[in-house]
């Protein structure tokens, strides 16, 4: 018994006592200075020992409290002791010490920095990312120790730049130059904005570390300027594909049947306001797969401003052919006439069509420019509608009619082809694709009556660009004009750029009046 009782002894002795946090620091948090809770918190920090981010967390939530001499944590009906964690009896009156806004970012900043030691990757990779604009020279030590022990090359990558933003408070020069030539690397607009003072004087004493920090500027300047280049440059393509869409239809019935349709705006109307139903029927009656709206919509679209373009064909467009004036003067009409109507069925105002989940967020290319999803599917759509149009001009039957009349309408109908029908289906072939237009449209704009008339004229400029009836023309003109009218606005705003553009096309058409592309055969004046 007594050999037992001293074995059990020793294995005592042998364990590792349970580690308690310095209750120094803790009782420091209730103090009444908030340089001393600032200091109390950055000196917890440090030890990056889960009961000070328990400590802390607590005291973010507003559930530590000061009874006596004791800080504790209350949670609920139980009261802990802060230091040791323990259960403790609640206590009668506990105190809430004052927590600012400066104190609720330091506390921030340092469970932030506490997150860096969690064993899952995704806390850590979300704490570092948090960290790159919460930096102090405080964290320093810590950012080192979660640098040396991390082992993911994502994650390490932003502790490299954190610690290197925290070394640039360093007494040592040294530290301050390698942390400069570490940031320089970066195209982040955060990290210039933290270098800047470096390259003065007054900021920066040490010649070779300013020097050095004047050199990191221009290179983040110089790779934030590709960036931004870059976004216009996807923000014009995006543009193109939209007028892209709206010019296909427009080729293909001015080409056909020598019509300005000045309507064919408002068909791009018809197909927003199509994508607009059936977002609302999937609210009321399908909430669960609202997601899925847009494919659904697509046909709808399609197929509402088919019908749209075959009532006017029918009704009004076909007593008016070879008679340009009349034409464009009763297009004028019928679009003004689409546009009251969508003000009495939808309203005056603009409606809310929203972006489905998998189309929301982007892919962040640079710190400063994300592409996003909404923008990068449109332009595939576009590049898939461009595709179907391509094998229907070029393997069908109706193709081959629709190229035959563009040529030669005469000709081809002494051959045997219905040019009138050909006329009704190219019509509605041409407006169904400017539907489509407006389901694209739909996910990057506003949706209203008066949708339409901002792409009118950009579509015939194109056309007329491309050359008529060509759509390899219509594809470089509509992204052509898309990209550089989106990247001469940010060199000279929009309004430059328009009038520009204008005046670069009015020369270009002087020069080749038949477009980039011209049609190939003989024609009958």
């Amino acid at each position: 018994m007594k050999k037992t009782l001293i074995a059990l002894l020793l294995c005592a002795a042998t364990l590792p006592a349970q580690a308690v946090l310095d209750p120094a620091p803790v009782r420091q948090l209730a103090a009444e200075d908030s340089s001393a809770k600032v200091a109390a918190i950055r000196q917890l920090t440090q030890t990056a020992d889960p009961d000070a981010v328990r400590v802390l967390k607590a005291m973010a939530e507003d559930s530590l409290f000061l009874a006596g001499d004791k800080v504790v944590i209350i949670e609920g009906e139980q009261a802990f002791d802060a230091t040791s964690g323990e259960a403790i009896k609640m206590p009668a009156n506990p105190e809430s010490p004052t927590v600012n806004n400066r104190i609720r970012g330091e506390l921030a900043s340092a469970l932030a920095a506490l997150k860096l030691f969690d064993a899952d990757v995704g806390v850590r990779l979300a704490s570092a990312q948090k960290l790159q604009s919460q930096v102090t020279p405080e964290m320093a030590p810590l950012l080192a120790r979660a640098l040396n022990q991390e082992s993911d090359a994502q994650i390490k990558a932003l502790l490299t730049l954190a610690h290197a933003q925290a070394n640039l408070a360093n007494t040592d020069p040294a530290a301050r130059l390698e942390a400069v030539k570490a940031l320089a690397e970066t195209s982040s607009p955060t990290i210039k904005s933290v270098l800047l003072p470096l390259t003065e004087k007054a900021g920066e004493p040490d010649d070779k570390v300013r020097y050095e920090a004047i050199a990191a500027v221009k290179a983040i300047d110089s790779r934030l300027a590709m960036a931004e280049n870059v976004g216009r440059a996807f923000s014009g393509l995006s543009l193109g594909s939209i007028l892209l869409l709206g010019a296909l239809g427009l080729a293909i019935t001015y080409g056909v049947m020598g019509i300005i349709n000045m309507a064919h705006g408002e068909l791009l109307m018809v197909g927003a306001y199509a994508t607009y139903g059936m977002q609302s029927l999937f609210r009321a009656f399908a909430p669960d797969y609202i997601d899925w709206y847009l494919p659904a919509a697509i046909p709808v679209a399609f197929f509402a401003a088919a019908l749209v373009g075959v009532v006017m064909e029918r009704t009004v467009i076909r007593w008016l052919y070879g008679r340009t004036l009349e034409t464009l003067l009763a297009t004028w009409g019928l679009s003004l006439v689409l546009i009251q109507s969508a003000r009495v069925l939808f309203g005056a105002q603009n409606v809310e069509v929203s972006n489905p989940s998998w189309m929301s967020g982007g892919i962040e290319v640079m710190p400063n420019l994300i592409l996003p999803w909404n923008r990068i599917i449109i332009v595939g759509f576009a590049m898939f509608v461009l595709f179907l149009v391509w094998v229907l001009m070029n393997r069908t039957r109706l193709g081959m009619f629709v190229r035959a009349v563009t040529q030669n309408r005469a000709m081809a109908g002494c051959v045997g082809v219905p040019t009138a029908r050909i006329d009704t289906m190219a019509f509605a072939l041409g407006a169904g694709i400017a539907g489509l237009g407006g389901v694209a449209l739909s996910q990057i704009s506003n949706v209203g009556p008066d949708m339409g008339q901002g792409y009118i004229v950009d579509s015939f400029m194109v056309v007329v660009v491309g050359g008529v009836g060509q759509l390899a023309g219509a594809v470089w003109a509509a992204l052509g004009l898309g990209i550089f009218s989106k990247l001469l606005e940010g060199w000279a705003g929009a309004v430059i750029a328009k009038i520009s553009i204008l005046v670069c096309i009015i020369i270009f058409i002087q020069k080749r009046p038949q477009g980039i592309f011209a049609l190939k055969g003989r024609f009958v004046e």
